[in-house]
């Protein structure tokens, strides 16, 4: 059983270990929410998704605390049913992960947590210690986990980011914009206030840009009479693809995104979400930066001017930045998280 929800970032890297699993012959099955993009993502993997009633707990107001904590034991008791028979849980956290992965700890199923950022999210934290074994990103989360349970494996990418080749260049700069599922507001303004600005400096751009559910609709009308070539989308179904097209990524520097461009070997502008927990993303993206893969651009700091500015700096480096990136990819991930399912599982 596959627990986590809400985001992209919870979903598609346990979307990659379920298709590593089914390819060893197990049945898999998702539990989540029908408001978390789980709904749209796993279905469309070819998973089961198994529905409960559960929201947040962590930066949100007591109204919906509450709430959460008044629906937590019938959602708990609707997962026990899920996890009758099961021989492993694989959680990547979330507010979703928390009664599924709670009614197999309560059943003694092994539960395996994957945690990305250097400090575990609300759920993983809370149930830390009683995890049959951690799969992090950093050595230093190790500290939040029972000793001698954790192992540091990355986080799993979909084979095909690993499957993209480089991009010749061509006359036309294809720019790939997104803020993850969700969207961001830093990056749909900034996006917005280019367009003239990359016709005024006479820099040919196709630009793809997903904007997240909110931001869609006055973005999408705007950008149909900017004169500039590309599409605009809530939601890019097929992220491999847009990477593919694109000559360089503008993105959030979640663990989620800069494993996906490492796997690709895209250049990037990485603006980190500055609310992260233990400003998890600027490590991320100055680590990246560090190695010639990305430039970072604050978020206080992300106008149309910085935006276009940026790409007219590292316009002749893309290949090289390319190429940087690529020896932070660790492409056996998936397949290292469905050996340690398959070492607990009780089969």
């Amino acid at each position: 059983m596959m627990a986590g929800g809400g985001t992209g970032g919870h979903v598609i890297p346990a979307i990659a270990v379920a298709r590593e699993l089914r390819t060893r012959g197990h049945n898999v099955y998702f539990v989540g929410t029908e408001q978390g993009i789980e709904a749209k993502l796993v279905p469309a993997a070819g998973f089961e998704l198994r529905r409960i009633q559960i929201g947040g707990l962590n930066r949100v107001g007591v109204r919906q605390m509450l709430a959460t904590l008044g629906r937590l034991p019938m959602a708990t008791f609707a997962s026990n049913r899920s996890v009758r028979g099961v021989a492993a849980v694989f959680s990547m956290g979330g507010y979703a992960a928390g009664p599924p992965v709670l009614a197999a700890i309560l059943r003694r199923v092994p539960v395996v947590v994957m945690e990305p950022n250097a400090v575990p999210g609300f759920t993983n934290r809370s149930i830390g210690r009683l995890v049959a074994r951690a799969l992090v990103s950093f050595p230093e989360t190790a500290s939040f986990f029972p000793r001698g349970r954790t192992e540091v494996t990355g986080l799993p990418v979909r084979e095909e980011f690993f499957r993209i080749a480089p991009k010749p260049r061509g006359g036309v700069l294809h720019l790939l914009i997104t803020g993850g599922s969700q969207g961001s507001r830093t990056l749909n303004h900034a996006a917005r206030e280019s367009w003239p600005l990359f016709r005024q400096a006479g820099l040919a751009v196709r630009i793809t840009h997903q904007t997240g559910a909110n931001g869609f609709a006055e973005i999408r009308d705007a950008f149909a009479g900017c004169g500039i070539e590309g599409e605009i989308a809530p939601f890019i179904s097929d992220m491999p693809a847009a990477f593919a097209a694109a000559h360089l990524v503008v993105c959030r520097a979640g663990a989620g995104a800069v494993s996906e461009l490492a796997a690709a070997g895209k250049p990037s502008i990485l603006v980190p979400f500055p609310y992260a927990a233990d400003d998890h993303q600027t490590r991320n993206a100055q680590a990246m930066e560090r190695a010639g893969a990305s430039r970072l651009v604050r978020d206080a700091e992300m106008t149309g001017k910085m935006l276009v500015e940026t790409v007219s700096r590292i316009m002749a480096d893309l290949a090289r930045m390319g190429e940087a990136a690529r020896p932070f990819a660790r492409p056996a991930a998936a397949r290292r998280a469905a050996d340690v399912l398959e070492e607990v599982a009780r089969v």
